[in-house]
């Protein structure tokens, strides 16, 4: 008789901890995956529809100074292309090289569907702008600044955009205020 209730127990228990586990993945299921993109390189695309406002992923890296950053990279590698992200009063960034999250395959777009919000934390979130259809490659405005002054022709050299927008800057650098 032991035994019965041993047995009935277990399996109850894996049932139950089946059961959690099915509703657990399925509630915290990513809303999207990362894979090629015909933007650039790897990008992240929604596995199902994204409503607007949805807070989808944090740009995650190790804060680093842009001293430590120039250090680490002191030319842009695939050319001038980083994991870097500039938080808080501008002396320090994220690089997502080391302890990044899946956003930093996030592409750059003209005409993007998400936007990067800072809280008060000086955490970075990647938040829909708009809904977003099943299928559909995630993207931001990186909004790149650069101190030094350079040609347009440089700007699209150095810094291009692929982003295939009906009003591409051509360059991920971001307009001038």
């Amino acid at each position: 008789m032991p035994n019965k209730k041993s047995t009935t127990k277990k399996s109850t228990v894996r049932k139950s901890v089946e059961q959690r586990t099915a509703k657990k993945s399925t509630a915290t299921s990513p809303a999207f995956r990362v894979r090629q993109s015909a933007i650039h390189g790897r990008g992240v695309f929604a596995v199902k529809k994204i409503r607007k406002g949805a807070r989808l992923v944090e740009y995650k890296g190790e804060r680093i100074t842009w001293e430590e950053a120039e250090r680490r990279y002191p030319k842009d590698p695939v050319p001038y292309h980083t994991f870097l992200f500039e938080v808080g009063d501008g002396s320090q960034c994220l690089d997502a090289v080391r302890r990044g999250s899946s956003a930093k395959w996030i592409n750059h777009a003209c005409k993007p569907n998400c936007e990067a919000e800072e809280d008060e934390d000086e955490r970075v979130f990647i938040v829909a702008r708009r809904d977003i259809a099943e299928g559909e490659e995630l993207t931001y405005d990186y909004n790149l600044t650069f101190e030094e002054r350079i040609s347009k022709a440089e700007q699209k050299r150095r810094y291009p955009c692929w982003c295939g927008a009906k009003k591409c800057r051509g360059t991920m650098l971001g307009l001038k205020k």
